[in-house]
């Protein structure tokens, strides 16, 4: 069931029901909220441009999310929820325009007791942890993005970040404990999701429901140092990576390794990355440091940036007093990688790739020596199902889309798992994937096909069969 065009005399009179909410029209807004991070990747960059949105709609509250939901189901309006934008693969383009609903107003802390934590859908990851910290409290992970990117955001278009070393994915069982979703529907409810039906909407890009709260788990709040180590090749940077993340007793927040041709792109971080040298960026509790000190010189590493906690603390909540340090550490890690080396060289693009504990080095080496003329590493150690294995956003030196999915089909077939992120395409994700009924759901939370129309292949003839 593909929602009709939008109509002008649809938009007046949802804009009508609408009186009093916050709503934008201007160029410069329909732009804005329009776009998220699709430009990473060349291939999408020339199909997204310009597609936006006719209204931009920020709620306060929960009442106001079922008044828009209402007035699209009821006006027939296609309907696209977005948080911070931070996404790159056009999760929250409107490809059929309609209204772009911003959920970013919607960010109190529900509640929070020791151990768990309820969240409106829009509250800032940073903000959370800021008003966390007084209770001895974090997020037990978060993107490298955490200064822009929402709960509600991560939930439905995020996967991993810094603290997945300890504590794995987001789509984990027991990752996040309860979603509250509204339908688009002329009388909206409210559906409560728990266990394994959370991941009908995890990851979905905003599809099927409006997430409106996250209930997850939370981690005591360690003293993170940080570290930046020189290692003499990326065998052994990786090495060390395997060796570290597997050191259960230390407790760790970032396990980020880098081969020597990151660093030309990393230009704040030069002073630390030495010539030729592959390099890790760590976050370890300060209490541990020493022992992590021990295991760099151990394995052949040389320290050359160390930041105690305070100071890491400074930076990451916007607190810098030394103005000549770099930010935290995360934000040159995980796809902030691709974004500072876009900077320096916009020929540069991005894959993803997850390699598979047990053999996730012999692969490396593998894919290192195979791709040297396309691809530069960095990995980043994970844990999943009790195991150590790493994942890469590797930099790709961008030449044909045709190149791209030849590097992704070889991977695949020497055991590497890639997930494709130049297509914004739900179903075409790779491992992204998960198994749950997410077009069933739709039919459920978003009977008319509103929500961001376009990015779930299969919901039309879906929709169809249902109907008859």
């Amino acid at each position: 069931m593909t929602p009709p065009s939008t109509t002008r005399p649809a938009l007046a009179d949802l804009r009508a029901d609408l009186a009093g909410l916050t709503i934008y029209d201007d160029a410069p807004s329909l732009r804005m909220h329009s776009r998220d991070f699709f430009w990473f990747s060349p291939v999408l960059k020339p199909d997204l441009e310009g597609k936006q949105a006719d209204l931009i709609i920020l709620p306060r509250d929960r009442e106001e999310v079922a008044r828009v939901a209402s007035a699209c189901a009821r006006h027939k309006v296609p309907l696209t929820v977005r948080g911070g934008g931070t996404g790159n693969y056009g999760q929250a383009v409107p490809l059929e325009g309609g209204v772009v609903l911003n959920l970013t107003r919607l960010n109190r802390v529900v509640w929070a007791r020791r151990g768990a934590g309820r969240f409106e859908a829009g509250a800032n990851l940073l903000d959370i942890d800021k008003a966390l910290w007084p209770q001895g409290q974090e997020l037990r992970m978060h993107p490298s993005t955490r200064a822009q990117a929402t709960i509600g955001g991560f939930v439905a278009g995020g996967a991993a970040g810094a603290g997945s070393c300890t504590w794995g994915q987001i789509d984990n069982l027991g990752a996040v404990t309860a979603l509250q979703v509204m339908t688009v529907e002329a009388e909206p409810r409210i559906i409560e999701l728990r266990g394994r039906d959370i991941l009908k909407v995890m990851h979905a890009y905003g599809v099927n429901g409006i997430i409106t709260e996250v209930e997850a788990p939370l981690a005591p709040a360690h003293d993170w140092a940080e570290r930046i180590a020189t290692f003499e090749t990326l065998k052994a940077a990786a090495a060390f990576g395997q060796a570290f993340t597997e050191c259960d007793a230390i407790a760790k927040k970032l396990v980020s390794i880098h081969d020597p041709g990151i660093a030309p792109y990393l230009r704040r971080l030069a002073p630390y990355l030495g010539q030729n040298k592959a390099f890790a960026i760590l976050m370890v509790s300060e209490p541990q440091g020493d022992e992590l000190d021990r295991l760099i010189a151990e394995m052949g590493g040389a320290i050359t940036f160390a930041r105690g906690a305070d100071e890491a603390r400074a930076a990451a909540f916007g607190e810098h007093r030394d103005r000549g340090a770099p930010g935290p550490l995360y934000e040159y890690t995980w796809n902030h990688t691709t974004l500072h080396a876009l900077k320096v060289d916009p020929a540069i693009t991005y894959l993803q790739l997850r390699f598979p504990p047990g053999r996730n080095l012999e692969l490396l080496d593998w894919a290192e020596e195979t791709f040297r003329e396309d691809v530069i590493f960095h990995i980043e150690f994970q844990r999943r199902q009790g195991r150590v294995y790493h994942s890469s956003l590797p930099l790709v030196r961008f030449t044909t889309a045709e190149r791209l999915h030849e590097i992704m089909r070889l991977a695949e077939e020497a055991g590497i798992q890639a997930s494709n992120p130049h297509t914004w395409v739900l179903n075409n994700a790779g491992w992204k994937r998960t198994d749950a009924p997410q077009p069933e759901f739709k039919r459920l939370a978003d009977p008319l096909g509103l929500m961001n129309p376009g990015k779930l292949l299969g919901w039309e003839a879906d929709a169809r069969a249902a109907a008859e």
